[in-house]
């Protein structure tokens, strides 16, 4: 280790699911672990069986172990088996990981997958990690970016019913295209050139499918454009993203969840990262979930979480060599 390299938290996910075991095995890879110094927050019994489930010498997990206080001292768990004590164990490693960015001891965090209904089963209200993250950080304002080698998307919403995501408002279109922007820059994109997609077929045809794309997504585009921002739109949803992973464009702004995660998955599952922007904090994530079904039985694939880690590390260090992207989250 060196001084230049960054401190970065990584949670432990589920404890039931593959996230103890992607972690391992990314950890295992030593140009994984010379990127940072790592500080894995979980049960250090739950790695060292996944590194047995994994047949991984015993000495791999080339981290620091931080356990939440609040964690039993016993976290019986199996694996693939959804659980109260599961899904509590999982947000108390997310909010640890948090504390330790926004007090500066990490210069981000990587999150493994959890499952909302296990946690929702420990009497939690849950909707995502993103928006938990950013209640964590007191930030009114958090969108999901998902980026990949050819493709980036950032969403105007997320975990909402589709009816109310159809309810666009001028404001919140503006507010994510302006954080759009300064995330690509600090993804290392020094003007990035930037797409909106309509909500509607063909972008709404001139209003022939609906007026949503006239009456909210272009005043929000133009006034994003008098603010300094280059972008066009709103584009056609079905031939954007092609556009886009061809080379045009180096950031896509979906409406809704699915119009934005569909490419993306469908492009490169393996390496697309979840981003939270609008935060104070560098927060990446595997874009995939806790896979019960293969959970203890050394079949999954690290790879995400390889690139979750190496994305965070590329963030850490491009803000940390730009003063102007600090506090960009």
């Amino acid at each position: 280790m060196t001084s230049s390299e960054p401190t970065i938290a990584i949670t432990m996910g589920d404890p039931a699911g593959i996230g103890p075991e992607v972690i391992v095995k990314a950890l295992s890879d030593p140009k994984i672990a010379a990127l940072a110094k790592w500080i894995v927050v979980g049960d250090l019994a739950i790695f060292e069986r996944a590194i047995s489930d994994c047949n991984l010498p015993s000495a791999s997990l080339s981290a620091e172990v931080r356990r939440p206080i609040d964690l039993p001292e016993f976290l019986a768990v199996k694996p693939g088996q959804m659980s109260s004590d599961a899904g509590a164990a999982a947000v108390a490693c997310v909010r640890v990981a948090t504390e330790l960015c926004l007090a500066g001891e990490a210069a981000a965090m990587v999150t493994a997958p959890l499952n909302k209904e296990a946690v929702t089963l420990s009497g939690r209200a849950f909707s995502g990690h993103t928006e938990y993250i950013a209640e964590l950080c007191g930030a009114r304002e958090s969108r999901m970016l998902l980026a990949g080698p050819r493709l980036n998307v950032i969403h105007v919403s997320t975990h909402i019913p589709l009816r109310r995501a159809c309810e666009l408002d001028i404001s919140r279109i503006l507010r994510t295209i302006e954080l759009g922007y300064e995330s690509m820059r600090l993804l290392g994109h020094h003007e990035p050139r930037i797409v909106v997609c309509g909500l509607n077929p063909h972008a709404g045809e001139h209003c022939l499918f609906g007026s949503e794309d006239r009456d909210a997504i272009l005043p929000a585009i133009e006034v994003a454009r008098a603010h300094g921002i280059p972008c066009d739109g709103p584009a056609a949803p079905d031939t954007v993203f092609l556009q886009a992973s061809r080379g045009r464009y180096d950031l896509v702004v979906a409406m809704y969840h699915d119009q934005g995660h569909i490419p993306m998955k469908l492009l490169d599952f393996d390496h697309t990262v979840n981003i939270s922007v609008g935060i104070p904090i560098i927060r990446t994530s595997v874009d995939h979930g806790t896979a019960f079904d293969i959970a203890g039985k050394n079949q999954a694939n690290p790879q995400n979480m390889k690139s979750a880690m190496k994305l965070a590390a590329a963030m850490a260090g491009n803000r940390s060599a730009s003063p102007a992207l600090a506090g960009k989250g």
